[in-house]
């Protein structure tokens, strides 16, 4: 009988539990969900002007997004799907002459609520790559590129705008080899498809690498090293802002070190074979980075 009594008393000490904890669950509060409403898209062509109401030939666009209540945007362009959170974003097109493009834009509220609008944008395209360029970047079908880890130089940083390489700071030869930078391969394909093999982890800026959406890694002052990041796959364009020609990734695409900004390198030096010197602003505005790559 005591054993019995025993058994009982836990029985009910357990049953007990068990509705407190499906108490606390039914009452907890998710919050208020309110969907983005007044969603407002501005569209702003580079070199745009009255006598260049289509733009300077650049091909660039500068899109702006709107709206109350939304925690992020979503930009479609291109056939690329872009997370945008600030809802600033600049958009390449490449087709030559002049072209009507839509974009359509997605403003995200809390619960994954959606708004969405879309604008047309008539944008003249005037640079067409030099086929010496476009075989070197992907040859007939595509081409492997990866950081020179092998030259000094490799990876560096120096003034926005400046012309002489990374006059702050260059690195070593295989100076970064425990960072996750070394690893990755960049391939990009004849019919404008760019992909990123991240061998599981990638390099970036602190706080301007979370725009990928992943944790973890480990920070060594101002560089997160080794952050889990998937293969993925975008679009790659090339245009010449300025008479510069420039790379332009789509969504999130990177080289080498993740520095936010609108994921354009410009093209410094393209003589040495199967070698290319590029250089992004980040997203703060503050530096220039420096990469050279190769297909070797």
């Amino acid at each position: 009988m005591k054993k019995y009594t025993f058994l009982r008393k836990i029985f009910f000490a357990s049953t007990l539990l068990i509705m407190v904890g499906c108490s606390e669950e039914v009452n907890y509060e998710l919050g208020e969900i309110v969907a983005p409403s007044n969603l407002q898209i501005s569209a702003n062509i580079v070199g745009q002007d009255t006598d260049n109401p289509n733009g300077d030939g650049s091909g660039i666009v500068h899109y702006i997004a709107t709206a109350e209540n939304a925690i992020g945007y979503k930009f479609y362009a291109n056939n690329v799907e872009t997370l945008v959170p600030g809802g600033e974003t600049e958009i390449s097109f490449s087709k030559t002459g002049l072209n009507d493009y839509r974009v359509s834009v997605a403003a995200i509220g809390t619960g994954g609520t959606i708004s969405s609008a879309s604008v047309e944008t008539k944008v003249l395209v005037l640079y067409s790559p030099p086929p010496e360029l476009l075989d070197k970047l992907h040859g007939d079908t595509s081409k492997t590129w990866r950081i020179k880890a092998e030259s000094g130089g490799h990876f560096g940083l120096g003034p926005v705008g400046g012309v002489n390489g990374p006059e702050w700071y260059a690195a070593g030869a295989n100076e970064k080899s425990t960072t996750g930078m070394y690893d990755d391969r960049y391939i990009f394909s004849a019919d404008g498809t760019f992909e990123h093999q991240t061998s599981g982890t990638v390099f970036g800026r602190a706080g301007l690498i979370d725009e990928l959406g992943s944790s973890g890694g480990t920070q060594d002052g101002d560089d997160i090293l080794n952050l889990p990041l998937v293969d993925y796959s975008g679009q790659w364009t090339i245009s010449a802002p300025g008479g510069k020609e420039t790379l332009t990734l789509s969504g999130t695409g990177f080289i080498g070190y993740y520095i936010g900004g609108n994921h354009q390198y410009k093209i410094e030096n393209r003589a040495n074979p199967n070698e290319l010197t590029i250089r992004s602003t980040d997203g703060n505005g503050a530096l220039d980075w420096w990469f050279i790559i190769t297909s070797e």
